[in-house]
């Protein structure tokens, strides 16, 4: 099919799709269907959400990177066998390097500086996205958070467009911190690539289960590709993180075969 060819987005879930190709959609979302919520939900039935790799067009979903297109339901379903009438999200699964940050995305950003009541945050994409004081859980202009430049900030984006700067939050729409906030000293920080994020974080993921054989461990997972991990000691720690780096260039029987020698030793 040639570039640009508007097809259904639902018979081209799982396939490959092209800079320039238009998705259609079977019913029209709601107006305000780009908008995220911030609470732990997922979205609400009706509406669909433009997730990476895609934006809206005059006649449907514009595809904006080279990959395979993706579709989760409003109940966490995965695949193309439901309707995008009631909802969902849709975006291209791509292999890059450079993360650029997306709205509603969790990330691990690193304080490189402060400003007046505004902390500034390496993500790992090309400008570094800002975080106010007062988004803190409980935080108020007398309380304020203890946050200093090198600590390790995990969050979720509420702006992130092309003409705005990447602004970020550590607390849902109820005002809680759902486990956002700072990070802890102890643990280690490894960057891997965003294709390998995507699968940890996928329901039932066999990495994570075969890494639970070994010790017991905390994981922090940015979708920007980076990854935070505090095992009970530190040779445990490093052992968990090699593992996890290597996944990317091991196959699952070859990973197996590496936990089982490790729990053997």
């Amino acid at each position: 099919m040639a570039a640009g060819a508007p097809s259904v987005a639902e018979e081209r879930v799982g396939q490959v799709v092209m800079p320039g190709d238009v998705l259609l959609l079977p019913a029209s979302p709601e107006a305000d269907g780009e908008r995220l919520r911030l609470a732990p939900a997922g979205p609400q039935k009706g509406r669909l959400i433009c997730g990476p790799g895609l934006r809206r067009g005059g006649e449907g979903l514009l595809v904006t990177k080279c990959g395979l297109l993706r579709y989760r339901g409003p109940a966490g379903t995965i695949g193309g066998v439901t309707g995008s009438g009631s909802g969902g999200t849709y975006w291209v699964d791509s292999q890059q390097k450079r993360y650029v940050p997306v709205k509603g995305d969790h990330v691990i950003g690193i304080v490189t500086a402060k400003a007046g009541d505004i902390f500034k945050l390496d993500v790992g994409g090309s400008e570094q996205a800002s975080l106010s004081y007062l988004v803190f859980e409980g935080a108020t202009k007398r309380n304020r958070p203890n946050v200093q430049v090198g600590d390790l900030i995990y969050g979720q984006f509420v702006v992130a467009n092309k003409d705005m700067e990447p602004e970020m939050v550590c607390i849902d729409s109820t005002g809680r911190a759902n486990g956002m906030g700072i990070i802890g000293q102890d643990g280690f920080l490894i960057k891997v690539s965003l294709g390998l994020i995507r699968k940890l974080l996928a329901p039932g993921c066999e990495i994570i289960q075969d890494l639970g054989q070994l010790y017991p461990f905390e994981l922090v997972l940015g979708m920007n590709g980076r990854i935070w991990v505090k095992a009970k000691t530190i040779p445990q720690t490093l052992i968990v993180a090699n593992i996890l780096e290597a996944c990317e260039h091991m196959t699952a029987e070859q990973r197996k075969q590496a936990v089982a020698r490790l729990l053997e030793s």
